[in-house]
């Protein structure tokens, strides 16, 4: 019976593995993940249960020194989320070396006096004896509740950080009910596992200028034999983008369709038809209200 609820915010530089991390203590995919950075772009919940506490991670973006309107909302959102929660977890890599974004985040952490932990990701990419100068240099730098080395691809260390996470549970009712494991609606994650296949399929800038809008959403056939229809209208911000993105006879939007259809499919427990279109709207970035009909105005 849960009786508890721990939440703790996960805060880091891009491509530190925070997604990663959410995805692996879920045992879901509620959060995308590609080589790019910047490819988390909200604030994601993270929803699992451990004995009798209900855990909620607040999945963040990636900080970073913002070039756009869109890049000071995702910045905006990682501030606004070292506040007002159980504990922070700040994710580093294995580097002997405390960069500028950790040194502002820390210095957030501080400023709003949060319980805190040290997460050393990717500990599989590193000798052991590597590991021992990356705490003592952050240990004498600042002083978190614990230092705990994980590998949030492989699940090296996950049990001890489950059981720091547990000294942050206070008592209280469950906030989530059973089997949630995300805030997201469905046409919401659906939206991100394509714009997920435009980072991996996609070089360079093309895919960070683009968002995925779904357009329809339904079910057809019976209980046994269920089809969703899906259309999804992929914005760019240029012509020359949209080429790139549909590619040659059409065969790079076939890719990314196939490869989101699959995930899709998964996820959702039954056969999907997915139909994509592509369009431009150039600047959508720097544009308040575009911005806000694509999900980001929180």
């Amino acid at each position: 019976m849960i009786n508890k609820t721990a939440m703790i915010s996960i805060v880091g530089r891009a491509n530190v593995g925070k997604s990663t991390l959410t995805n692996k203590l879920t045992g879901d995919k509620v959060a995308i993940v590609s080589p790019k950075p910047q490819t988390t772009r909200n604030r994601i919940y993270g929803v699992f249960t451990h004995g009798c506490t209900q855990m909620i991670l607040l999945d963040t973006p990636g900080f970073h020194k913002a070039k756009t309107r869109l890049g000071d909302y995702m910045v905006r959102i990682v501030k606004e989320s070292i506040a007002d929660v159980d504990a922070v977890a700040l994710i580093v890599e294995p580097y002997d070396k405390i960069g500028t974004q950790e040194v502002y985040l820390i210095g957030q952490i501080k400023k709003n006096n949060m319980p805190s932990i040290l997460i050393i990701n990717k500990i599989d990419t590193v000798k052991p004896d590597d590991i021992l100068p990356i705490i003592k240099r952050y240990s004498e730098y600042y002083e978190f509740d614990a230092i705990i080395p994980v590998s949030s691809k492989k699940g090296d260390g996950l049990p001890d950080l489950l059981a720091q996470f547990d000294k942050y549970a206070k008592p209280g009712p469950q906030l989530f009910p059973d089997g949630k494991t995300t805030d997201q609606p469905e046409k919401q994650i659906i939206a991100e596992i394509i714009r997920e296949k435009l980072l991996v399929c996609l070089d360079k800038e093309v895919p960070h200028g683009t968002a995925v809008e779904i357009t329809k959403f339904s079910e057809r056939g019976d209980e046994e034999n269920i089809i969703i229809d899906v259309d999804a209208t992929i914005y760019c911000e240029k012509p020359s983008h949209k080429g790139m993105i549909i590619g040659k006879k059409g065969e790079m939007l076939k890719k990314i369709g196939q490869f989101a259809r699959e995930d899709i499919e998964r996820f959702m427990g039954a056969k999907v038809f997915l139909q994509t279109w592509v369009k431009v709207k150039e600047n959508w970035r720097e544009n308040q209200t575009m911005m806000k009909n694509f999900g980001y105005n929180k």
